[in-house]
């Protein structure tokens, strides 16, 4: 099992937690995504590591951007 937390930059509620949330969950080998919405914190748990730009493709599809 693998665990990367990335920084979304962007969120301002919890719908946009939810939409971060859908997108990443989508990423094949996803297995949790856990959205810390004060501080941007995304937490992503997969069977595999998963490809940074996985993750930064699907935080762009819901809107917000990964921090650096």
């Amino acid at each position: 099992m693998a665990e990367s937390t990335y920084t979304v930059t962007g969120m301002t509620c919890s719908h946009c937690v939810a939409s971060v949330t859908e997108e990443v969950s989508q990423i094949p080998g996803v297995t949790g995504v856990d959205v810390d919405l004060p501080t941007g914190a995304v937490k992503v748990t997969s069977a595999a590591p998963v490809d940074e730009a996985d993750v930064r493709a699907a935080v762009e599809e819901a809107g917000y951007a990964l921090a650096g």
